[in-house]
Parts: C-alpha cells; structure tokens; sequence
C-alpha cells in the first residue's frame, strides 16, 4: 500500500492536471461559440445563393458548364480538413482513417496521379509521411479561416480541372451538427453535383454549446418537431416577371463556380467548429475522469491514515500496559 505522502502527491498531480483540462475546456467553449457566429454569419448568402440555382433548375435550365461533367478519373485531388494540434478526442484519427481509405480507393491511379490538399498539420504530417503529393502549406487555415484563400483554392481546382490536370475532387471533413454531434463526410467537389448539393442536409445547431447526452437528445427531438411543422417553400420556376440577361446557362455557368467557393469555405467552418466541439467534449471527459481519480484518491488517503491513527493508538495503549 502507497504511503500518505505518495498518495498526497498523487493528488496534488491529478489536481493540477484537471486545472489544466478545465481551462482548455472553457477555451474550447468560447472558441466554438466564435466558430458558430462564423458559420451563423455565412448562412444569408448560402441561402440566397441556393434560392436562385433552385429557382434556375426549377425552370429546366440547361447546365453545360466544365464542372458539371463527368468523365474518366485518372487524376484525382483530395482536400482534406484536419486541426494542427491534438488533444480532440478521435477527431484526427477519424479524418486521417477516411483520407487513408479514401487513398487506397484510388491506388490503382499510382501515387504520381494522386494529390493531396491538406488544410491542417496533423494531416498534412501523415500525407508526407506515406509519400503522396502535397498541394501546398494551408495550416493556417486550420486556425484562421480565410473566405479569399479558400477562393485561391477552389479557382486553382477549378483552373486544373478545365485543363484536363485532374479529373476528380473530394473533399474529407467533419459537417457540424451541434456540440455533440459532428459527422465525417466525403463528397465530391469536383465535378458538382448541383442537385444533390442543393437537397444535402445543412441542418446545424448554431445556439447551444452543450453536449451532454441529454442536451443532445433534446436537440434531435427539438429538430424532428420542427421538421414535422416546418413548410416546404419549394422554388418555382421563372416565370414572365424575371428577365434573365444574357441569359440563364450564363448566369448559372458564373452561379457554378460560387457555389464550389462556398462548398470549399462551409466546409472549413464546419470543420473548425466540429475540431472545438470535439475538444470540449474530451476535455469534459478528461475533468470527469480527474474528480473520479481524486474521489477515489481521497478516500484511499483517508483510509491510510485512520489505520496509521489506529496503528498509533494501539502502540501507545499497548506500551502503557506493558
């Protein structure tokens, strides 16, 4: 059995390591809350934008830009959202295992012919260490979020994707759902599926920074509710009131290029706040964890020293009978 100054030590070093785990947790909080305002702040144009390429292919407007055909994958790009530190819980894990599986699907092409944009240092330190091509250096994105070098990005895609350089674009980052729930997605970027992003799922709880099992629980239900009485306000087609000039390809083969700078951008917010989130939640976890092992700590101390009072006491009692 540990002695009381080895156990009073222990507890000093589990006490001084759930100061630390509370901290960070509190600095994850607040950084999510901003996370949340950026992402709360992008939706009015996301809307709009998405209102008037719904209304355009409501009215049957035929889409014959670059980025919207398909053909045979030879060279691929893969843009990959990641954090530059640790201590998120399986966050990294869990894009690094994606972008790996992601990889091997596309082996058969040779490394030569696979190229990797790693906006983060955990996964760009993995890129590197299996040997595949490295866009560039975008760890500051990670912690900054830059609508203009998200742009730089996406018209460089775009530019290589025109030119026949690469044939296919996906992107492996976390969408975020709430504090409490994040999910691993990989879509294509390249060529855009404009249905099929338009109909995906953007639903976020921007408002709570809360992620217990309940809160959680509350959210999901909250959201099924107000799905079940939210109206479809479907667009409908443009009718003699709108004038479109030049015309509706044009407008949309310019709409078609914002929309992949948007789906760039959103995806770096979800990440960032997906990566705060993940932190907070496994920082909690790592407090919980602390005022267990104290809990437990205190009483073994406590336990330790009754006996060696008791010890103590039977030593006396025993020497003044003798």
């Amino acid at each position: 059995m540990p002695s009381l100054k080895e156990i009073k030590g222990r507890i000093a070093s589990v006490n001084s390591t759930r100061k630390i785990t509370s901290a960070m947790k509190m600095v994850a909080s607040s950084k999510l809350h901003h996370a949340q305002v950026a992402i709360e702040n992008m939706l009015p144009y996301e809307a709009m934008l998405e209102h008037i390429l719904k209304t355009f292919l409501a009215s049957d407007a035929d889409v014959r830009s670059i980025y919207v055909a398909e053909r045979l994958v030879n060279r691929v790009a893969l843009i990959v959202y990641s954090s530059n530190s640790s201590l998120c819980g399986g966050f990294n894990a869990n894009i690094i295992k994606e972008m790996q599986k992601a990889l091997d699907d596309y082996r058969h092409l040779g490394k030569e012919n696979i190229i990797v944009y790693p906006i983060g240092r955990k996964v760009a330190e993995k890129v590197k260490k299996l040997g595949y091509n490295i866009a560039g250096n975008y760890n500051s994105l990670a912690d900054k979020p830059n609508a203009q070098n998200c742009r730089v990005i996406a018209q460089e895609l775009e530019a290589m994707y025109s030119r026949g350089e690469i044939d296919r674009v996906e992107m492996i980052y976390h969408h975020f759902k709430s504090a409490g729930s994040q999910i691993l997605t990989r879509k294509t970027f390249l060529p855009i599926d404009i249905e099929s992003e338009l109909t995906t799922d953007k639903e976020r709880d921007l408002k709570s920074n809360v992620a217990t099992r309940e809160a959680v629980e509350y959210l999901r239900q909250r959201d099924m509710n107000q799905g079940a009485k939210r109206s479809e306000n479907d667009a409908v087609p443009i009718n003699d009131n709108f004038i479109v000039e030049p015309d509706i390809a044009s407008v949309m083969n310019k709409l078609i290029p914002k929309l992949a700078h948007l789906m760039l951008y959103t995806a770096l917010l979800d990440s960032i706040a997906s990566e705060h989130a993940a932190r907070m939640v496994a920082m909690q976890t790592a407090t919980d964890n602390a005022d267990e092992i104290l809990r437990e700590l205190n009483l073994q101390y406590n336990k330790s020293r009754q006996q060696a009072i008791t010890s103590e006491l039977l030593d006396i009692v025993g020497g003044s009978v003798n």
